[in-house]
């Protein structure tokens, strides 16, 4: 049982739900009083290296989500097993957790490889991935600020492949989507909050991907949105220190043998 149950389809939520968590989430971050304390750069670094505007960002991530609502709709009306009355019968708890578990790792192993290919390809990295590298300082709205084609190949394809890959119905879909979303956006918000469950549950943090879009971690620290994994298999994990800046704030420093 689910709060929507009765008034949209499990197919409809999972396509308007992640884009509404989007703004929320990435809403709340950006209405949060300045929080200079917590910030991993300082607003002047935000202003001078950061090389698109605001109002593109948000353009871009819409066009983006409007992409991933067409796909996912797509995908929920050619596996749907509703019978004729529009039920489908959901697997047991401990199923469900085990798809959940298969699509994090699938959705892992995906977007390394692809992200990783974006950055050796050089055509593809000047044409395509440097534009979600404009953002040198990330911030939450900005997490989905990408080229479209990569939009489509990184994060539309690799969501779609981790629903088929797990086999997943809908419903738990809905979950899956809007976790990877949340979390998406908590590794781009910038900011290092005490108490952030990410922070601690996860490696693979605010800080970590912050070494990535810094431009000596370029080629490293490929691995998102959840675990490390990939990083630390293959060479491409860099370390870092995360230290207190004197007027306010941290830094996140790679920590380099």
């Amino acid at each position: 049982m689910v709060f929507w149950e009765g008034y949209v389809s499990d197919e409809a939520m999972g396509t308007v739900a992640p884009v509404v968590v989007y703004w929320l989430y990435a809403g709340f971050y950006q209405l949060l009083p300045p929080l200079d304390k917590y910030r991993l750069h300082t607003r002047k670094e935000e202003e001078e290296k950061n090389a698109v505007p605001f109002v593109s960002v948000v353009r871009g991530v819409l066009f983006q989500q409007l992409v991933q609502a067409t796909v996912a709709k797509l995908l929920f009306l050619f596996t749907s097993t509703a019978d004729a009355s529009g039920t489908t019968i959901q697997p047991s708890v401990p199923v469900q957790l085990a798809q959940f578990i298969v699509a994090m790792l699938v959705m892992d192993a995906w977007q390394y490889f692809v992200h990783r290919f974006m950055h050796q390809n050089k055509f593809l990295y000047r044409h395509v991935h440097s534009q979600h590298h404009r953002l040198v300082v990330p911030y939450a709205i900005g997490a989905l600020y990408n080229h479209p084609l990569e939009g489509l190949l990184l994060d539309t394809f690799g969501g779609a492949i981790s629903f088929l890959v797990s086999g997943m119905t809908a419903r738990t879909a809905v979950v899956f989507f809007c976790f990877a979303v949340i979390k998406t956006v908590d590794d781009h918000c910038g900011l290092w909050l005490p108490g952030n469950i990410f922070h601690i549950f996860f490696w693979n943090n605010s800080a970590y991907h912050d070494i990535h879009h810094q431009l000596q971690g370029t080629k490293y620290n490929y691995s998102q949105p959840f675990f490390a994994n990939w990083d630390k298999l293959l060479g491409t994990h860099m370390p870092y220190d995360l230290l207190k800046r004197p007027e306010g704030g941290f830094e996140v420093r790679l920590k380099k043998d």
